[in-house]
């Protein structure tokens, strides 16, 4: 179960894969490689100016400034591509980079077994801070909608944490999508393309199931 607080704009989808073989093991697959080659390449899902507007409007609710290196993880994508500096990282990470830069939308990755349960998702509280690198480098969080685990803030739009990252030893990992209700059904469905292009790679999925309080929102 996740935990998702109340948000007005937020349309979260989450969902755990679990793979045969650490991720060291597997290759990604032709399908992915061929949708990270380009960003005009043919894919499901195509991002424009008005996803890209959408994504940042739920992002700054929360005071939170999307931009310069605090911009949304999807637009770093799309400048990588163009720049040719987007590298192989691993199966799963490969995945979600090939569908966040098409569908437009972020997407967490978090290692379950680096991960503390319960997860929650809500706005970080001024001040709070994460490492997102091995060099140590932080990013303020403060206002920026995110994923929690036990031990704090793990991943987000813009920065996951160092801590929760996938590795080469990797097998279970939660996947968030983090989609807007300016643009309804568009989360549940960049994460039905994600799991589609995992199951290639022989991962299981399952939907892990976000708990909203609605009557909080009214």
């Amino acid at each position: 179960m996740l935990t998702v607080e109340p948000h007005p704009l937020l349309e979260v989808a989450a969902f755990t894969a679990a793979f045969p073989a650490p991720l060291g093991m597997i290759a990604s697959s032709d399908t992915v490689r061929a949708l990270l080659a380009a960003a005009d390449a043919p894919a499901p899902m195509r991002a424009d100016d008005a996803v890209r507007a959408a994504v940042r409007d739920l992002l700054r609710h929360g005071g939170y400034k999307p931009t310069g290196r605090g911009k949304p993880s999807s637009e770093y994508l799309l400048r990588a591509v163009s720049e040719g500096a987007l590298a192989s990282i691993n199966a799963v990470v490969d995945a979600c980079n090939a569908v966040s830069l098409h569908s437009g939308l972020p997407i967490s990755v978090v290692d379950l077994d680096r991960a503390r349960a319960p997860f929650r998702v809500a706005l970080a509280p001024p001040g709070t801070r994460h490492v997102f690198n091995a060099s140590g480098q932080e990013i303020d969080l403060g206002g920026l909608v995110g994923l929690f685990d036990a031990e704090g803030p793990c991943a987000n739009a813009v920065k996951d944490a160092q801590r929760t990252k996938t590795s080469a030893e990797t097998q279970r990992v939660l996947v968030v999508v983090w989609g807007t209700r300016a643009l309804p059904g568009r989360a549940q469905g960049a994460a039905a393309w994600y799991r589609g292009l995992l199951a290639e790679v022989g991962a299981t999925t399952e939907e892990f199931r976000a708990d909203t309080d609605r009557r909080a929102e009214a």
